[in-house]
């Protein structure tokens, strides 16, 4: 018998979710089995996770590849859980639509089915996007989980980011349909703009733009208002959901919607010694409006977040600091 919690496998590990959902992990007493890609030439430094106070007798890392799902049975044998939050992420476009879309589908299948022969998997959570919600043909001021972004605006209109989200929404779809026919439980998390501290080594992407200003950029955001939660309550959310009675379905995780302005004078009040835009510049941003996702479900269920707007600011300008990003 596994000390603690029992095992619980996280793919992706090496991601800016991924490793906060690790320490998390560790922190609440689980055994925790990750996935990172192959690295032939052994150039990855994942210190960042083997050095996490437990991780020496709690944590083992294996190699894995969406494109070979197969690749992830050795890391998924014996876990009662999987966190499934390695995706294809190609904001650039530098592959095709339809070659993202299948390596994400194919590869979380696969993962699904590997959690059908270790015979020791109950449930799997999945780390979907909020751009699987909120595309539509019509304006909508709140949105929960019924809502499904339409696959053929998105292919109309590519907006940045298009084919991401397509695989995102397909993916999703693909999982939940999967989970019901083959009685496995799946159960789907998705997060807003993600912000807050980070261990992995790389800038995650998400803190760089909501951060823009501070970095130097006068128009940084692609839409005027912006919904946003930080890391710890995604990860701690994710862990909520494995350890739930009975979840079901989708669950977003969004508790703030916030005006670009308003990002602006935050970081205006708390930050005087960086050059932002003024609110005049700040009000020619242009852009959708994004909706509000309500988090009423997961928070119906028993969860609380427990960081406010100005907390996830100050610990993301807090860790860019002390990691060298921010002067």
């Amino acid at each position: 018998m596994e000390e603690g919690k029992g095992r619980v496998c996280v793919t992706g590990g090496t991601g800016f979710i991924g490793s906060w959902i690790i320490k998390r992990l560790l922190e609440d007493g689980y055994t925790v089995n990750t996935t990172v890609r192959l690295d032939p030439e052994g150039k990855k430094d994942v210190s960042f996770l083997t050095n996490l106070p437990g991780a020496s007798k709690r944590l083992k890392i294996f190699n894995a590849d969406l494109s070979k799902p197969e690749s992830f049975s050795a890391a998924i044998e014996g876990c009662t859980g999987v966190l499934h939050t390695a995706t294809p992420i190609d904001l650039q476009e530098n592959e095709a639509e339809e070659v993202v879309t299948k390596r994400t589908i194919d590869g979380a299948l696969g993962i699904l089915k590997a959690c059908m022969n270790s015979k020791s998997v109950k449930r799997v959570v999945y780390t979907s996007s909020a751009s699987a919600v909120f595309w539509q043909s019509k304006e909508e001021e709140t949105m929960d989980e019924s809502y499904w972004s339409d696959v053929n605006i998105l292919k109309t209109l590519k907006p940045f980011g298009w084919s991401y989200s397509v695989s995102k929404t397909l993916a999703e779809k693909a999982l939940l349909e999967f989970g019901e026919q083959h009685g496995l439980q799946v159960v789907t998390l998705i997060p807003t703009f993600v912000l807050g501290p980070f261990i992995c080594p790389k800038l995650p992407g998400s803190v760089y733009s909501s951060l823009a200003f501070l970095f130097g950029e006068k128009n940084p955001f692609s839409a005027t208002r912006i919904h946003m939660v930080h890391v710890d309550d995604v990860a701690r959310a994710h862990i909520f959901l494995l350890e739930h009675p009975n979840p079901k379905g989708r669950y977003n995780c969004s508790p703030f919607i916030v005006n670009v302005e308003e990002i602006a004078e935050l970081l205006s009040a708390k930050y005087p010694e960086f050059q932002i835009p003024s609110l005049e510049e700040v009000k020619n941003i242009n852009g959708p409006k994004l909706p509000h996702l309500t988090s009423k479900k997961i928070m119906d269920a028993g969860f609380e977040f427990k960081y406010s707007l100005e907390d996830m600011f100050e610990d993301a300008v807090q860790c860019c600091k002390e990691k060298g990003y921010l002067q």
